[in-house]
């Protein structure tokens, strides 16, 4: 997942894909169909690997930090939500890019901020000199007092 810097919520990452889409995927792609139960197993090897990935150690300094959320549309209890999914991107003292954290949650406010840079703080992440974001006032206030980046 890691690449040279110059190169470029709520349960499961695929949650509301329905058996049928990922059949007619499966099937595109040249095998069988695949039924509900394959479905199921393999949605949760994705999110046990998805969720090592997210909790694994951060190590070494990450001097530089990007940091930014976009907006998606979810389905929860039924219903179609708007969520918050934030994402942060570091570049490692040797100048290696990797996605450090991603959390999705309701809204941008700092106080969804300040836990999501708390836990990559808990899992190693320290070195930081420079995060690059917009102008969010919780990204402004959170960075300040998790970091001690201004």
């Amino acid at each position: 997942m890691a690449e040279k810097a110059h190169r470029r919520g709520a349960g499961s990452p695929v949650q509301g894909v329905s058996t049928r889409s990922v059949d007619d995927l499966v099937q595109a792609m040249g095998m069988s169909g695949i039924s509900k139960s394959q479905v199921s197993r393999l949605c949760g090897e994705i999110d046990d690997k998805v969720k090592a990935f997210l909790a694994r150690p951060i190590e070494g300094d990450w001097p530089y930090l990007w940091i930014d959320a976009t907006y998606v549309k979810v389905r929860q209890n039924g219903r179609i939500l708007s969520v918050a999914v934030i994402v942060a991107v570091g570049v490692n003292s040797d100048g290696w890019r990797e996605v450090l954290g991603m959390d999705s949650g309701p809204s941008e406010a700092e106080t969804f901020w300040t836990a999501f840079l708390r836990k990559l703080a808990r899992r190693g992440l320290r070195g930081v000199k420079l995060v690059v974001s917009d102008a969010h006032e919780g990204i402004k206030a959170t960075v300040a007092k998790v970091l001690n980046v201004t």
